[in-house]
């Protein structure tokens, strides 16, 4: 029996193809699949022009990252590996050239599939057209590829969060079979469209979710032939340590929470102060993507396999532990950029809610908009908490319920792995130290996404206590007037007042007498 070669001695003289590689976990996968499996012999990226740049910017962008700095010290000529293809899964056959086309068709062998859009809030028919006809457009051009070994195709844990707490390593039924809502796009006004979607997606919270279930079964479906596994990872942050710990490049998910809290923004949320917060670092999703496709090629599962990436079950972190963590971490490590001294909170009571979001965001965004215009500059906070409210109120699903995800795939492949390779392509929950990866990601937020240096730390700590010192100013005057108007306005305030005086007095008048009898 031959022995079963490790992850890169697999990837040894292989060509990968990946889509969504501009993307957050795709970056992190290009990078590790090149510094940790050297012998890979190419990586065809798909890449459309976006915004007026062209293809060779927009890879220049994209290997300029900082998370590649590693792999460019270790390997001078890793660049050489990376293939850009010119094209959009927007698009028939995927909008590539017929060069481009024959190239990947007589060298791809395995493919990750993970361009998508992400929005929570997208419109249905571009949601349709990236996460379903996108994945079938994937589907159609890897029936093309004579040498190819496995697809692997990204999707999310929460694709099915409309179930019942449990979540199965398996296709549940979709909301609406592929064909009818491939047809329903095809001919239906977009404005049609906008008017019946909450009616389509019914007990899911939004497009990516409702579009994520439709194309897990369009996978299972047009699949059949084809080594298949899907891929589903809970709420991705940032890296743990490898290469770097903390790094990140987007404001999505928990870290645009991370921002705005450490610029004292947003200090409310609602969510379940004990409910699990399924965090998962990106560089284990990259690390578990390399070793799901190595699986499935050279442990030839017997069907269709579908791997959890999370941590819920395995190393549970609340958002409760999110609350108290990021304040430790942001107070002890401020943002430069600190508005107000960050005070997050979670709470399940929408009223409570809804009385912070206006004494806590709104007042005193109005305030502060007012001392900017008295100052001559433009006002801006009413504004950013618009946009904040608005993103926050879609995450509002996620941080107020849980699920239980089965982890029976994930714990198989660490199994078939060598110890070696657990240690280069570790992703097994148990290794997280929640209060170090915080600090880490608090952290990596302020240097890779506020673009701050970590040598002006001494001096955002000093406006934190400056901002620390008003807060308590405030309070104090706060209360002060509060209680001025209970004694004018409240005979019963002004009775009770006495009496604590008139207590006081008595315990003042006879404290001497106390102390020589002791």
């Amino acid at each position: 029996m031959a022995s079963v070669p490790s992850i890169p001695e697999f990837y040894q003289d292989k060509s990968v193809f990946i889509t969504g590689a501009t993307g957050f976990m795709g970056k992190t996968l290009l990078e590790k699949l090149l510094r940790s499996c050297p012998g890979i012999r190419r990586v065809y990226i798909l890449i459309r022009p976006k915004k007026g740049k062209e293809v060779s910017q927009r890879l220049d962008e994209l290997l300029n990252s900082k998370i590649f700095d590693h792999v460019s010290k270790d390997q001078p000529n890793y660049r050489d590996k990376v293939y850009p293809v010119t094209g959009d899964i927007l698009h028939d056959n995927l909008g590539m050239c017929e060069t481009d086309e024959k190239c990947l068709i007589n060298d791809v062998s395995l493919v990750f599939h993970s361009a998508a859009t992400v929005k929570f809030d997208e419109l249905m028919k571009l949601s349709v057209e990236m996460n379903v006809v996108g994945v079938s457009r994937m589907i159609n051009f890897c029936k093309k590829l004579p040498n190819l070994e496995a697809f692997i195709h990204v999707s999310t844990a929460y694709a099915n969060c409309n179930q019942p707490k449990n979540i199965e390593e398996k296709i549940y039924e979709p909301p609406l079979h592929p064909q009818k809502i491939l047809d329903a796009v095809d001919w239906m006004d977009t404005d049609i469209l906008n008017a019946l979607t909450p009616k389509m997606i019914g007990d899911r919270p939004n497009t990516y979710t409702y579009t994520k279930s439709i194309a897990e079964y369009l996978v299972k479906e047009e699949c059949a032939n084809i080594p298949t596994a899907i891929f589903r990872p809970s709420i991705v942050g940032a890296t743990m340590d490898d290469p770097v710990p903390g790094w990140v490049d987007n404001y999505n998910g928990p870290t645009g929470l991370l921002a705005a809290i450490g610029c004292g923004l947003l200090r409310i949320m609602k969510g379940d102060f004990h409910a699990t917060a399924d965090l998962i670092p990106v560089d284990f999703t990259a690390k578990m993507l390399i070793a799901t496709a190595w699986y499935t090629v050279v442990h030839k599962p017997e069907n269709l396999s579908v791997y959890h990436c999370t941590t819920g079950q395995i190393n549970r972190f609340t958002w409760g532990q999110m609350e108290r963590l990021t304040y430790s971490c942001l107070m002890k490590n401020p943002v430069n950029t600190v508005a107000r001294v960050p005070n997050p909170r979670f709470t399940k009571n929408a009223i409570w809610h809804d009385l912070n979001v206006v004494f806590d965001h709104l007042i005193p965004a109005y305030l502060m908009d007012f001392y900017m215009w008295i100052s001559g500059k433009r006002p801006i906070f009413v504004k950013i908490q618009e946009r904040l409210r608005k993103s926050v109120a879609s995450l509002d699903y996620f941080t107020s319920k849980e699920w239980n995800f089965n982890n029976a795939g994930l714990y198989k492949i660490l199994e078939a792995m060598s110890p070696d390779d657990k240690k280069t392509f570790n992703f097994d929950p148990k290794t997280i130290n929640w209060s170090e990866y915080m600090e880490a990601y608090c952290l990596g937020t302020k240097k890779f996404v506020l673009k701050e240096e970590l040598e002006e730390l001494p001096k955002a700590r000093n406006t934190l206590k400056k901002l620390q010192r008003i807060n308590m100013a405030s309070n104090v005057v706060l209360i002060i007037v509060i209680w001025r108007l209970l004694y004018n306005r409240v005979p019963i305030a002004k009775s009770l007042w006495n009496f604590l005086i008139g207590w006081a007095i008595k315990i003042f008048r006879r404290l001497p007498a106390m102390i020589k009898s002791s």
